[in-house]
């Protein structure tokens, strides 16, 4: 496994996004976000595509963590934030919104005025794929990311909430060595499955999991995740990480 992220002065999350955004560790992903903001959509013809890797977003002491799966082409490939810029993120920031987790229901473009409340938003893999499919190596190589960043978070981390079941199995080994105790056999991926992991040593605060539905249009346009079913489990992991109403 690569671990960009091991370079001196990554010891905060501005230093440690900072580092990422340059990263070129996979080829095809970085082959894939520079062809997509070359070539952009019709829609967005006229606009400077991002085109790097993405970092997270949201305070650096956030008590709840919402992981992803990868940035979309048109949308965080294009604004450089994790699901700005599209349907998908649109159906997020709405559930956060009435959650109480974000400052508005819209996500438009860094700038735009939106801010969350105790909570940062990342992904296990930084770059868009192709077809939304990243390889296993891929995301292993861009694991040392989600490891770095869990780290810096953990003093104040209370829950994390895992969209799709690709985020919930790359998730899991990184909890386990970020010192939380991951169950045997390993718990399962569903909409509204949750445990809450204990402290490895004792010095760690018991960790609160929820799995969720991927915000994909694949499942919020067929009705298999509808808003009220992410704001139900968003206000769920809010109580745990005990972050105000």
């Amino acid at each position: 496994m690569i671990d960009p992220w091991r370079r001196p002065g990554a010891d905060t999350l501005a230093a440690m996004d900072e580092l990422l955004t340059d990263c070129r560790a996979c080829p095809r992903l970085v082959e894939w976000r520079e062809r997509v903001a070359r070539e952009k959509r019709a829609s967005f013809r006229d606009e400077e595509y991002w085109g790097r890797p993405v970092p997270g977003f949201g305070p650096t002491d956030a008590a709840l963590l919402i992981v992803g799966l990868a940035p979309a082409a048109h949308g965080a490939n294009r604004t450089g934030r994790m699901f700005t810029g599209d349907r998908s993120g649109d159906f997020l920031y709405a559930a956060m919104y009435e959650a109480g987790l974000a400052s508005q229901p819209t996500a438009t473009r860094i700038g735009d005025g939106l801010e969350l409340f105790g909570t940062r938003i990342t992904s296990p893999v930084h770059c868009v794929p192709p077809a939304n499919k990243p390889t296993v190596t891929e995301r292993d190589t861009c694991r040392g990311w989600l490891e770095q960043e869990l780290g810096l978070l953990s003093p104040t981390l209370r829950a994390v909430v895992v969209l799709g079941g690709f985020g919930w199995q790359a998730l899991l080994p990184v909890l386990t060595a970020a010192g939380w105790v991951v169950p045997s056999p390993r718990p399962k991926f569903g909409h509204g499955a949750s445990v809450t992991l204990a402290s490895a040593t004792g010095e760690k605060t018991p960790l609160h999991l929820f799995g969720c539905y991927h915000v994909s249009q694949q499942n919020t346009f067929t009705g298999r995740l509808t808003r009220e079913m992410t704001t139900a489990v968003l206000r769920s992991a809010a109580r745990a990480a005990e972050l105000p109403a």
